[in-house]
């Protein structure tokens, strides 16, 4: 199956891992090159850009457009939900636009961890989302 990853740049790491584990798999799995980037260290100057003026980062890298041709290619997304600003499995406002991209156009939507009780919107994610994993990527079918 054909999986874009998706999440927070501040989970990087988390999200490689995901991939790593969806190729050991057999899936053949998609996320923007920078995440590796990000991930290593390697995007310092990335992060700290993104830290001054994020949405700034997004125009100049096309992530959103870049994203949404990602999951729109593809079979369906993994959302690499863990905590961020002290909110457990967190999902931001670019990743829930990443849900609802996969969402209006077919895709099956696998959160890695449950739904984010905390967030005012969680109602919204719980709508769209086809199977929580639970840390478990052989559940992906």
């Amino acid at each position: 199956m054909k999986i874009t990853v998706c999440g927070s740049i501040k989970n990087a790491q988390n999200l490689v891992e995901i991939y790593r584990e969806l190729e050991k798999l057999g899936h053949e799995p998609q996320m923007h090159p920078l995440m590796f980037d990000i991930a290593s260290g390697n995007a310092e100057a990335l992060v700290a850009e993104a830290g001054k003026d994020h949405a700034e980062v997004k125009r100049r890298y096309n992530f959103i457009k870049y994203w949404y041709n990602l999951i729109v290619s593809g079979d369906a997304i993994v959302v690499g939900n863990f905590e961020k600003n002290g909110i457990k499995n967190y999902i931001g406002g670019n990743t829930l636009m990443e849900i609802g991209f996969a969402h209006v156009n077919d895709k099956k939507i696998f959160l890695y961890n449950p739904a984010p009780e905390e967030l005012s919107y969680v109602d919204e994610i719980k709508a769209m989302v086809d199977v929580i994993l639970d840390g478990d990527l052989s559940k992906i079918k």
